[in-house]
């Protein structure tokens, strides 16, 4: 079995889980009622700004706000998805199948992890679908609002790795939710003690997931954000992978 099949097969599995669907319309019909909050908010107030020239606009008052409010519903919502990706498998007693398919174990884990972030990317355009329908009407900051975007995605990317490796150590997938729930929350806010202290761009700064969210969020993009989520997301799906291939040679 190839990737490709493999990325189908889980694909399709995702797509018949009720549990996928409840998640995207609960999830949307909460963004769907802060855009509309936060819509209302910009309109009450677009008269005081006509009169700042440098001002917040459109994206900094609505789009921003919006995907960050994804984010936050990202913690529970992608480990609540992806915590069968691996554990469900190996609760079914269907994983051995898998390797008798002559299925290696990076091509478990990559399938189904490229397919949990099919669903995600597609959680965010949706999302993004709220403001964009009515960018027409504004002058948006298209740049800071790409930059969000990308940190979003990233960020979207990185908790379902989390998840994946969390679901590869466990045959129960919610011990693989709260792990990877507590580990997400633990990486966003390791450096809440330095930052109370006054300490901005220490080490402990670096670690925490949401300095380089952060600042995606504001429209700064460096290579030093991205590397981190990426070397995240590397490090997870390995834990994954080696986890797999262990199981399958003591199998």
């Amino acid at each position: 079995m190839t990737l490709l099949a493999m990325l189908r097969l889980e694909t399709r599995r995702l797509c018949v889980q009720p549990l996928a669907w409840v998640l995207l319309a609960l999830s949307l019909a909460w963004l769907g009622w802060c855009f509309t909050r936060l819509l209302g908010d910009f309109l009450v107030g677009e008269i005081q700004r006509a009169a700042q020239p440098d001002g917040p606009g459109y994206v900094d008052l609505v789009a921003v706000p919006l995907l960050g409010q994804l984010a936050q519903l990202a913690f529970l919502v992608v480990p609540l998805l992806a915590m069968s990706t691996l554990a469900g498998e190996r609760r079914n007693g269907t994983l051995p199948l898998l390797f008798a398919a002559g299925m290696p174990a990076s091509r478990i884990v990559l399938g189904k992890y490229f397919a949990m972030l099919l669903w995600l990317l597609a959680w965010l355009l949706l999302t993004l679908a709220m403001p964009l329908a009515l960018a027409h009407a504004t002058t948006p900051d298209w740049g800071k609002l790409a930059a969000a975007t990308l940190g979003i995605a990233l960020m979207l990317a990185a908790l379902a790795a989390l998840t994946v490796a969390a679901s590869a150590f466990t045959a129960h997938p919610a011990i693989a939710a709260v792990v990877a729930l507590l580990l997400g929350l633990a990486l966003w806010t390791v450096n809440l003690g330095a930052q109370m202290a006054g300490l901005n761009d220490g080490a402990i700064n670096w670690l925490a997931m949401s300095t380089h969210e952060q600042n995606l969020l504001r429209g700064l993009v460096s290579t030093a954000d991205i590397l981190w989520f990426v070397l995240l997301i590397m490090v997870c799906l390995a834990l994954a992978t080696r986890r797999l291939a262990a199981d399958r040679e003591r199998g």
